[in-house]
């Protein structure tokens, strides 16, 4: 399978400001995901989608692939995601080179290492799957059959559509939310779907013990609590 990763990395970031380039013990943020990404064997070709030019250039100098400049109207505060997949995919498209799926790699989520990259693609090819997600499994207080949610006159309902609560916590099954590290989804799914995820997903579980994503500078100052943890475990 032919496999597009893809690294976005839009300018104008508000939480914290350069982000994307910011040093994080010494590195630029964007090199923890380049660095993973380059290392992957099972990646055919690596590009960095960006509207901005300090990130572009910096990017070139890692050795990734730069070949288009993101337009401003997919490089704002509320562009999706998908929109911006599928404007590589069309790029590529256009130059005749093809690809099966894509793996899309979140430089806000830094401390994932290429042996979970490599497990996450190697399990999302077993499993021949729409798509696979990285994910963080749900502390039981915030399980969806522990979760209420309140109709228009005020009643609480579980909110899985069940008419009696799990009263135990050794009795709830597990839940997992989406940790932004990781997303595979086959072309022909992010094109005739027109979504991210398809109709059956797999998934790969990301160590807590270096979960973060950033998005406010509290997330960077957890960030650089957490690179000496990650390097360790490199």
């Amino acid at each position: 399978m032919k496999i597009l990763g893809i690294i976005p990395a839009r300018g104008g970031s508000k939480g914290v400001p350069g982000k994307n380039i910011k040093l994080l013990a010494g590195k630029p943020l964007l090199q923890y995901t380049s660095d993973v990404a380059k290392a992957s064997k099972y990646l055919s070709k690596i590009v960095l989608s960006s509207d901005d030019d300090k990130i572009i250039e910096l990017g070139k100098i890692m050795g990734l692939d730069v070949p288009f400049k993101r337009p401003n109207n997919l490089a704002q505060d509320k562009s999706p995601t998908l929109p911006v997949i599928i404007h590589a995919l069309d790029f590529y498209a256009n130059q005749g080179e093809f690809f099966d799926a894509v793996c899309l790699l979140q430089i806000t989520s830094p401390f994932r290492t290429i042996e979970f990259l490599e497990t996450a693609i190697e399990t999302f090819l077993k499993n021949d799957t729409d798509s696979l997600v990285s994910v963080i499994e749900v502390p039981h207080e915030y399980n969806p059959h522990w979760v209420f949610e309140a109709d228009d006159k005020g009643i609480l309902y579980i909110s899985t559509g069940e008419s009696e609560i799990i009263s135990r916590r050794q009795d709830l099954p597990r839940a997992f939310h989406r940790d932004g590290s990781v997303y595979l989804t086959k072309t022909e799914v992010l094109k005739h779907q027109n979504s991210l995820y398809g109709k059956s997903i797999s998934y790969i579980e990301s160590s807590k013990k270096t979960y973060v994503n950033i998005d406010t500078l509290e997330d960077w100052n957890k960030a650089e609590q957490l690179v000496g943890v990650f390097n360790k475990d490199m």
